[in-house]
């Protein structure tokens, strides 16, 4: 029994070390660069299915920074690049013909999609809209997203801070170029989810 009791408490000691409950509380000291970290962070994105259902899929391959000014988060700035060839639907021909198609992300010619916030507006204690501009398919257009702090703490196998955030968006693929089977049912507004953490750079 008392050996149990010891394995508990250096397990409890060892899980201490490695993880903090997240605060929202915005520190002086949560002021600086950070970089995204991809092993926790996804952007899922929804479109109508012919009224029936919101096909849905991710990306997989995303990286960016972000600058955070935990006193004035309205001049905090976010850069996101994500890979378009690391769009997964759970068909991996389809991911192919998504990717490659000249009628849908062609990352032969756009190889990249990116975010670039342009300002903040704070709205909440732990809440903001961050404007920014989305490129996709070469082209640029502006995007909002409802951003929610969902605060900072120390992460698994990450020795400094790290910074979590909740977001979502809406935007028309057709303002993209993007209108492939839009008249058959194709939805053509796109809803992002994004879950996201930075660590301490």
């Amino acid at each position: 029994m008392k050996t149990r009791r010891i394995i508990v408490t250096l397990a409890s000691a060892l899980l201490a070390s490695c993880y903090t409950p997240p605060a929202i509380e915005r520190a002086p000291e949560l002021a600086g660069n950070y970089v995204l970290d991809p092993a926790h962070t996804s952007v899922v994105w929804r479109v109508s299915h012919v009224g029936i259902s919101n096909y849905t899929a991710r990306f997989d391959d995303i990286n960016g920074t972000l600058f955070f000014d935990p006193l004035a988060p309205e001049n905090s700035r976010v850069d996101i690049i994500i890979d378009p060839n690391s769009v997964s639907t759970g068909d991996n021909k389809f991911d192919e013909t998504i990717a490659e198609g000249g009628n849908y992300f062609n990352v032969g010619k756009y190889p990249q999609i990116r975010f670039i916030s342009t300002s903040i507006q704070i709205t909440g204690d732990n809440t903001g809209l961050i404007m920014g501009n989305l490129t996709f398919r070469g082209q640029t257009k502006p995007l909002v997203l409802d951003t929610v702090f969902n605060g900072a703490g120390k992460s698994f196998g990450h020795k400094g801070k790290t910074l979590g955030f909740s977001a979502t968006g809406t935007f028309l693929r057709s303002d993209f170029g993007l209108t492939t089977l839009r008249g058959l049912g194709i939805g053509d507004e796109i809803n992002l989810q994004i879950e996201t953490e930075f660590n301490e750079n």
